[in-house]
């Protein structure tokens, strides 16, 4: 069956604890392309991963493995999420999975001392897939331009897809909804209300 895993990235201490804002697996465009996933009838998952907003590696790995990962399993991470996606892969050499979407990954460029990121990137990754596409933005910070050029250059057969004026691909800068990215997921898809 197919289903998605979609990983958020991570915020900022601030905004993690703040009762007034949506915890983070429900922030940003999160619950529009659940609800689209579902829609169309593929399952969709957007786990919380714990603590967040000063992400362990093993811990995050973990929450993710509990769901049941098959080569009809999509994954999406945004910014940490999509790093952490590259990480999980690269040290997974066995796994096939469906698509994967990275939105923006990071690799905590800007975020001082973290192990979070203290692996090497596989090249084959992209081969264990059925598309890897990372999406960017040509008004993004520096670091996450930085991360998506490291991507593109050391992951062979990563496609790349610029989105002009999406800044970080937040609420803020886009909004709740990300009709690309649905497309992306759907790209291979029959929809199941005209099937």
């Amino acid at each position: 069956m197919k289903q998605a895993i979609l990983i958020h990235g991570k915020p900022d201490k601030a905004e993690y604890f703040n009762p007034m804002l949506p915890s983070v697996s429900n922030a940003n465009w999160f619950p529009w392309i659940q609800q689209q996933l579902n829609i169309a009838g593929i399952a969709s998952q957007t786990p919380e991963m714990p603590n967040a907003w000063q992400p362990q590696y093993p811990t995050w790995a973990k929450e993710l493995e509990r769901y049941d990962i098959t080569p009809e399993t999509m994954l999406v991470g945004h910014s940490a999420g999509g790093g952490f996606l590259v990480r999980w892969l690269s040290e997974h050499p066995g796994i096939q999975v469906g698509k994967v979407v990275l939105v923006a990954p990071s690799m905590g460029l800007d975020w001082g001392e973290t192990d979070f990121f203290a692996f090497e990137v596989d090249p084959n990754v992209a081969s264990r897939t059925k598309g890897l596409v990372i999406f960017g933005s040509d008004n993004d910070r520096k670091a996450i331009r930085d991360v998506v050029g490291i991507y593109r250059t050391k992951i062979d057969g990563a496609d790349y897809r610029e989105i002009a004026g999406h800044k970080h691909f937040t609420y803020e800068d886009i909004g709740s909804g990300f009709p690309e990215l649905l497309c992306e997921l759907l790209a291979d898809t029959p929809n199941p209300i005209t099937s």
